[in-house]
């Protein structure tokens, strides 16, 4: 690789990022006017497109880098952003406002969220089975993720239809036909360019750094395609919207694992470094412990005192990795 085309990568490599959520924005933007003009549900629209959204920037970083054979990077964008998603956003959030959290997000959405760190477990230990196989998760792995994937999005869309609210998330701007398909077709080049750029300023940076690419994975990436959720969660905690910060959130975990994930080794299989079990270990414990804090205090609230010490659980999190070297 040319010198000049290494420079290029760490130039373009945080600009990625906004062209990487730019993009999905942009994307859900026009899918919404045209969702709207076919005459498709605001259920249908706030199920599908929008929880699409705030998990595309993943998706697209997670696509890319499977194609691209940067697998460790791929299981630790997802597990990384699962991580901070608990952690550093519903902490951040709860400090803003303390979070109400309904009964059947504790007792339905969270414990789903953890079996979901719990498959991958599974999946990608295939030694603890078979002695001579390898850590993989393969594409029947994938198909698997995919199928619980299908029994979420059945539950979430009764539930909706029970509770029959507007998702009031939902803002459609004022746009004619033609330029809702020019903003699909500039957010999904957004997404394709801005992944490209962050991926490839990654390899770059761990390269540099002498720091694997799951490190960076699980910290600048992680945090950076959570960034979403970040802002939505943040501004709904502050509006006392405690539902859509805590859902945003905890749909995001799931949709991480069992449709971002699952796509990406359905795509290309994904070897598992025995190095990532700390990584699934803290994933497990965020929502493990998420789950735990609805009972402690007041009941299904994540008071404040709880968020900042999610956020110093992160912080110590991430400097463990740190003096791990990064490997």
């Amino acid at each position: 690789m040319s010198l000049n085309l290494e420079i290029l990568h760490y130039i373009l490599f945080l600009p990625g990022f906004y062209v990487l959520i730019k993009g999905a924005d942009l994307f859900v933007e026009g899918s919404v006017v045209i969702a709207r003009r076919l005459k498709v549900s605001d259920l249908a629209i706030g199920l599908t497109l929008v929880a699409f959204g705030t998990s595309a920037p993943e998706l697209a970083v997670n696509v890319i880098s499977s194609l691209k054979g940067n697998t460790d990077l791929a299981i630790s964008n997802i597990l990384g952003s699962n991580i901070a998603n608990i952690f550093l956003i519903l902490g951040i959030s709860s400090v803003i406002r303390e979070l109400e959290v309904h009964t059947s997000t504790t007792w339905k959405e969270i414990p789903f969220s953890l079996l979901g760190s719990v498959v991958v477990f599974f999946a990608a230990n295939d030694v603890l089975f078979q002695s001579n196989s390898l850590n993989i998760i393969s594409r029947n792995d994938g198909f698997i993720l995919l199928c619980f994937f299908s029994i979420f999005l059945y539950y979430v869309f009764s539930i909706a239809k029970e509770q029959n609210k507007p998702f009031e998330e939902i803002q459609v701007k004022d746009m004619k036909i033609f330029t809702a398909i020019l903003y699909i077709i500039f957010g999904i080049l957004g997404l394709v360019f801005g992944g490209d750029w962050i991926v490839n300023g990654s390899v770059q940076i761990a390269k540099f750094l002498g720091l694997s690419e799951s490190f960076i994975g699980l910290t600048v990436v992680a945090v950076g395609t959570s960034l979403p959720e970040l802002a939505t969660s943040a501004v709904a905690a502050y509006k006392n919207n405690s539902e859509i910060a805590m859902g945003n959130v905890v749909g995001s975990n799931i949709f991480n694992i069992f449709f971002v994930l699952a796509t990406s080794s359905v795509i290309k299989p994904l070897p598992f470094n025995l190095e990532g079990q700390i990584d699934i270990f803290a994933s497990l414990f965020a929502s493990f412990i998420l789950f735990i804090f609805m009972f402690i205090g007041k009941r299904h609230r994540l008071e404040k005192n709880q968020g900042i010490f999610f956020i110093i659980v992160y912080l110590l999190y991430i400097i463990y990795r740190a003096n791990l070297g990064g490997k």
